[in-house]
């Protein structure tokens, strides 16, 4: 038992500083990395994750809670190795506890169910001390000492790899009893390499995404939120210089991986196996090896394998300073390497900060990403810079001509620019790309309603429509189509059909209540106004639509303090004042008329129906002086 102890504490030594001071260090090493995006705006998928997430936002924290319920799995499952006795009572506890804190984990994120196999490889090649070389000898030779093997003497070794073995295939069935076994649809800009027609071509790719990664851990400066849509080229034959890359890193880890298996030293091999485990067993998941993935290269699938990267890069600092005099220089060399990379986490860190500086710091990277393009080109879009914009769009199209999302947005901005014919051409190619693309089909009718082509318009909304049921802001526009045709039931009950999926579309709620109003249906306006502002009771909108009934209805009171609340809430909108000086002029209340037709002028001095009704106002004013004289 003793024995053990001092075996965990020799592979896994603790802090040379006070387990305080090692705690605080850690911590206020952490701010100091990530303190420039602390207050930083939610960026990318953060918006879909986080911000519009509402039974479970905490997805956004996926990778490390991932990562901190696979090291309480693996620190658990070293806690049954020390507690370990014969009757393997307290072991039996600890690695019960441990597998749950793996499935816990892979409920976080896939990647975590590794854990148990890391604590397995630990087990058998770290604690139980077992020499591949030797073994593979004894085994050759048919050695009758074979039972000797030290792993062969370790307590409860086989119990505890059947309780691993049986938990982790618990863990998977119940997850694929959950979420199937089907894989993910992956489309050939997410993971290129893996729809190649070649096998060798595909491992080529892959061995080279490998080495990419590991040049990520060794030097991660260029980083990038999206590595996908030809960031990286595919290596088509063996000729690509980038070959070395990958026969660089095998020659790195074949090296490693013979000294953890088959040096004379137990304690390096033992060191190096761990640090190998950490840093291969998490990331298989994302190797391709086993099924497809939806990316090429993802940095956070790295956050795991660090660890292990960390462990063996301090061992061979250990090793470099034991075999050298000059151990000052490796000590500087050491603090270099730890100072560039807290300053490069920094610098990272601002650029998370907000999406634009996120977006363009990928740029540099990612030239030929298409995906970079589209989003710089999303967010000068979001603020109103369609010029720059459309040409982010444009080279994003022109990287990928598939590219349907930014043939949609750029279609879009095309459209509000009046530029109709261009739109209807891009967004018809992207629904002949994609058939099922509902928006690109909705948008599409928007811009042939703006050409007049009617029929052609309500076909691409219907179209939009059986590709997504539930698509109110359609039926929002399919509505509209209906009432420039004069379709006023088919209007009706489209708007109707988008408040029912949508209960707070204020604009469908809006224009059935003006369509009911000019068609002279009053009552049932003002049904449909009260029913709206009964859901959405603070939309200033609704208020002033249906304080335009209640007046026309001669419920001038009522109408009076709707036409008040929505100027409340916008006391600049010039209509606002304009109708409640209407409201105020047909009440009798002049003095009160004046003053609001006053102030809706001095807002939209061009407002040529205010103007007319203020000029009836002055006349009957200056009528009703003559007749005082």
């Amino acid at each position: 038992m003793a024995e053990w102890d001092a075996d965990l504490d020799h592979i896994i030594p603790s802090s040379i500083l006070p387990p305080l001071w090692a705690k605080l260090l850690v911590g206020f090493v952490s701010l100091v990395c990530f303190a420039r995006s602390y207050d930083g705006d939610f960026v990318f998928d953060d918006s879909e994750a986080v911000v519009n997430n509402k039974v479970a936002a905490v997805v956004g924290c996926a990778d490390l809670l991932a990562a901190l319920f696979f090291l309480l799995s693996f620190l658990g499952y070293c806690k049954a190795l020390r507690e370990t006795n014969k009757e393997g009572t307290h072991s039996t506890f600890w690695v019960l506890l441990s597998i749950l804190l793996g499935a816990v984990a892979m409920l976080c994120k896939e990647q975590g169910i590794t854990v148990l196999g890391l604590n397995a490889v630990f087990d058998i090649l770290v604690i139980g001390k077992l020499n591949v070389l030797e073994l593979v000898r004894k085994v050759l030779h048919k050695d009758r000492s074979l039972e000797n093997t030290g792993v062969l003497r370790t307590e409860g070794l086989l119990f505890r790899m059947s309780l691993l073995a049986l938990g982790g295939t618990g863990v998977l069935y119940v997850r694929w009893k959950i979420m199937g076994t089907g894989p993910p649809a992956f489309t050939e800009v997410d993971n290129p390499a893996s729809f190649a027609s070649s096998m060798l071509v595909r491992a080529i790719n892959y061995n080279y995404y490998y080495s990419l990664n590991a040049w990520l851990l060794l030097c991660p400066w260029w980083l990038c939120f999206d590595w996908s849509m030809g960031c990286i080229p595919l290596i088509k034959s063996v000729g690509d210089w980038r070959v070395i890359a990958l026969a660089a890193l095998w020659f790195c880890l074949i090296g490693l991986i013979c000294q953890a298996l088959c040096s004379e030293d137990s304690h390096k091999r033992r060191i190096l196996t761990l640090g190998l485990g950490l840093l291969i067993i998490p990331f298989l998941p994302a190797s391709n090896l086993f099924f497809r993935v939806g990316f090429v290269v993802a940095e956070r699938v790295l956050y795991l394998p660090s660890a292990g990267y960390c462990m063996l890069l301090t061992f061979g600092f250990g090793v470099l300073s034991k075999h050298t005099k000059k151990k000052k220089l490796v000590a500087a060399f050491v603090v270099g390497i730890l100072f560039i990379n807290t300053l490069r986490c920094v610098i990272r860190s601002g650029e998370w900060r907000n999406e634009e500086q996120l977006f363009r710091s990928a740029l540099s990277v990612c030239p030929l990403n298409a995906k970079v393009h589209y989003n710089v080109g999303k967010n000068l879009a979001d603020k109103g810079n369609q010029t720059a914009a459309i040409r982010y769009y444009r080279e994003a199209v022109r990287l990928n001509p598939k590219y349907v999302h930014a043939m949609n947005n750029l279609g879009n901005i095309l459209k509000e620019r009046n530029e109709l014919q261009e739109a209807e051409e891009l967004l018809s190619l992207a629904v002949q790309i994609q058939p099922d693309f509902a928006a690109a089909w909705m948008n599409l009718g928007i811009v042939q309603n703006s050409l007049k082509r009617f029929q052609a318009a309500e076909q691409s909304y219907r179209t939009a429509i059986k590709h997504r049921r539930k698509y109110p802001d359609c039926y929002y526009n399919l509505g509209r189509l209906y009432a420039d045709l004069n379709r006023h039931v088919d209007a009706l009950n489209a708007w109707r059909n988008a408040t029912v999926l949508k209960p707070e579309h204020s604009l469908a709620w809006n224009n059935m209540i003006i369509l009911l109003d000019s068609t002279g249906n009053l009552a049932q306006a003002e049904a449909v106004g009260r029913e709206a502002l009964e859901l959405i009771p603070n939309d200033h909108s609704l208020m002033f639509s249906l304080a335009n009934v209640l007046g026309k209805s001669q419920k001038y009171k009522e109408s009076e303090a709707l036409f008040l609340k929505a100027i409340k809430a916008h006391p600049n909108t010039a209509s606002y004042h304009g109708n409640l000086a209407v409201l105020y002029h047909r009440w009798g209340h002049l003095d009160l008329a004046k003053k609001h037709y006053e102030i809706s002028l001095r807002l939209d001095p061009m407002a040529s129906g205010t103007k007319e009704n203020y000029g009836l106002l002055r006349r009957k004013l200056e009528q009703m002086q003559k007749k005082n004289i």
